[in-house]
């Protein structure tokens, strides 16, 4: 049991961001690394097998093959220095931790894997293909908009040469008038 008070203070440094990731996920865990004075991201990506402790103490273990050799990480999750958690792909298991996978070499190592948040997917593509309508009509609408803008426009011209032509006109018979009369 925690007390109140360690969990008020410990609320202040945990990470908000960090996304949802399960045992037997494949992740990339973004190490921010400090050499001399430049500073980068160091990707790190491998199997999650363990996760353990609560609040800020609460840690991961992510393992990968490197050159034949296996190597586990094990990282705070609310720690400044693990920049973005990326789930790659999601595995599916039966356990708490994985430390079976140190024994196994191979295609043995491999986790059988599991689509997670299907609903989720479906919602995000399903409110992308809802913005890309509205935004179609909005596109749409200004374009008729424009269209009509236009034709207000060449009609306002229109009437504008109409009324010139008309004054031409009268003009013309004010001449032919005047013509005939010093005749």
């Amino acid at each position: 049991m925690r007390k109140p008070a360690i969990e008020r203070v410990e609320a202040e440094h945990l990470v908000q961001d960090r996304p949802t990731f399960y045992i037997g996920d494949t992740v990339d865990v973004g190490v921010r690394i400090r050499e001399g004075e430049k500073e980068r991201t160091q990707v790190f990506t491998g199997v999650v097998i363990a996760r353990r402790g609560i609040g800020t103490g609460e840690t991961f273990t992510v393992r990968r093959i490197v050159a034949g050799e296996g190597v586990e990480r094990t990282f705070p999750l609310h720690s400044p220095s693990v920049t973005f958690i990326r789930t790659v792909r999601s595995g599916r298991v039966h356990r708490a931790k994985l430390h079976y996978l140190r024994d196994r070499v191979g295609k043995a190592t491999r986790l059988a894997e599991v689509r997670r948040d299907v609903g989720a997917a479906r919602r995000a593509r399903a409110e992308a293909e809802a913005a890309a309508v509205e935004a179609a009509a909005a596109e749409a609408a200004a374009e008729a908009a424009a269209a009509e803008s236009e034709t207000t426009d060449a009609d306002a011209l229109d009437d504008a040469q109409a009324a010139g032509a008309d004054e031409a006109a009268a003009d013309d018979t004010a001449s032919a008038e005047d013509a005939q009369q010093s005749d």
